[in-house]
């Protein structure tokens, strides 16, 4: 069965740092092209980051470059998205997604940002 749990999301300060994770099942990560999507309250799911198979080539929403780092641990199976220099406005529910629209998203994990 083909799925996708994420975790690692809490509440930080603004400035602070979180790392997320994403394992999945079911079928290779290192094989597809992987997403991290996010919505928040309100608003419409948005793109944050994708890495390439094999290589592990990345890209990143100009919201979050430079400060944000996905990656991929091909022995475990699993995506992680390491995030610094928070701000309020990265407070959403983050996903990982086989798509930029966020299909064979998981449950999501919630990030708030808030002092």
């Amino acid at each position: 069965q083909v799925q996708l749990v994420e975790s690692g999301g809490g509440l930080v300060q603004p400035g602070g740092s979180l790392r997320l994770s994403c394992a999945a099942s079911g079928f290779s990560l290192n094989d597809h092209w992987m997403y991290w999507v996010r919505q928040a309250p309100g608003k419409s799911l948005e793109w944050v980051s994708t890495i390439s198979p094999s290589v592990g080539s990345t890209f990143y929403a100009n919201s979050v470059k430079g400060r944000f780092t996905m990656s991929r641990d091909n022995a475990k199976n699993t995506l992680s998205l390491q995030m610094n220099s928070l701000k309020s406005e990265d407070t959403a529910v983050y996903y990982c997604a086989n798509d930029r629209q966020g299909a064979g998203r998981g449950q999501g994990t919630q990030v708030t940002v808030s002092s």
